[in-house]
Formats: structure tokens, C-alpha cells, sequence
């Protein structure tokens, strides 16, 4: 079995409810993106991607830093994760360029109601999340979800 098997395995064993599964199909994506959205608003450098818009250095290198973890994994779901991090980051350069000084605001919203569900979610799931046992499996959980999708494309990762 390839590690990332064995850790979607483990990772599917505290998502079993179906509400549970529903409510991580929501707040999983919203946390990874706000998480994003505040790696966006440290302090650095930033670069001018034409059609896309600026993006900061700190981001790039998180970025950089997730996907090789993600590319230990299945090259597929990593380039996947890139392409979507960087989605995510177009719309959170036009979340900062509108609410300016104030996006943080939305970013916080986004974090703690995200948080709340997933947490409700468990709760229904009666089992506690899978990051409480192992750190990695914050980075696990979105492409835990990217592989229901691969998989029903018939796409072997």
C-alpha cells in the first residue's frame, strides 16, 4: 500500500458519517484557503504574475513547502494541489485588493466558522479530529477530498 493510501485510510476512519463527510466537503477548502489568505498578509516582497496579479514571496515559498510534501505523495495530487493553491491565491489577491486593510477580517470569518463546522462535524461523527493524532493530516484532509474526485474520474493518483 503507498503512504498516501495508508494515510487517506487512517484519515477516512474519523470521516464515516455522511453529515460529517458534507461538512468537511465545505470546511476543509474554506480553512486551507484562509489559511492561504493569511500566509498572504505577512510582510514580504511580492511578484508581478501577469493575468494573475501579485503574489508574496512568504506565499510562494508556502506554497513551495506543501507542495513537496504533496509531491512525496502522488506527483498527481500535487500538481492538482498547485493548481488549486494558486486559484485560491487569485481570488485572495482580490480579496486583499478590495476589503485593503480589512481582509484579514474576512480570512478570520472564513477560519473560525470553518473550524466551528468541522468541529460540529465531529462531534456528530463521535470521533475526534484526525490532526489531534497526527499534524500531517491537516495537510491530508484536502487532498483526502481531492481523491473521492480523481477517483471518480477514473483517475489513478
Amino acid at each position: 500500500m503507498k503512504k498516501v493510501d495508508f494515510l487517506f485510510a487512517e484519515y477516512a476512519e474519523s470521516h464515516q458519517n455522511p453529515k460529517n463527510k458534507i461538512i468537511h466537503w465545505i470546511c476543509v477548502p474554506l480553512i486551507f484557503f484562509s489559511i492561504l489568505g493569511f500566509i498572504s498578509l505577512i510582510p514580504s516582497p511580492h511578484i508581478l504574475i501577469e493575468y494573475f496579479g501579485f503574489i508574496s514571496i512568504i506565499t510562494l515559498l508556502a506554497i513551495a513547502l506543501v507542495s513537496i510534501f504533496y509531491f512525496r505523495l502522488s506527483w498527481k495530487i500535487a500538481l492538482i494541489m498547485v493548481f488549486i493553491m494558486f486559484i485560491f491565491e487569485f481570488i485572495i489577491f482580490h480579496i486583499n485588493i478590495n476589503f485593503r486593510s480589512d481582509s484579514w477580517i474576512v480570512f478570520l470569518t472564513i477560519f473560525v466558522l470553518s473550524w466551528i463546522g468541522q468541529f460540529y462535524g465531529h462531534k456528530i461523527e463521535g470521533k475526534k479530529p484526525s490532526f489531534l493524532k497526527d499534524l500531517q493530516f491537516l495537510l491530508v484532509g484536502p487532498i483526502w477530498l481531492l481523491s473521492f474526485i480523481l477517483k471518480k474520474c477514473n483517475i489513478k493518483y
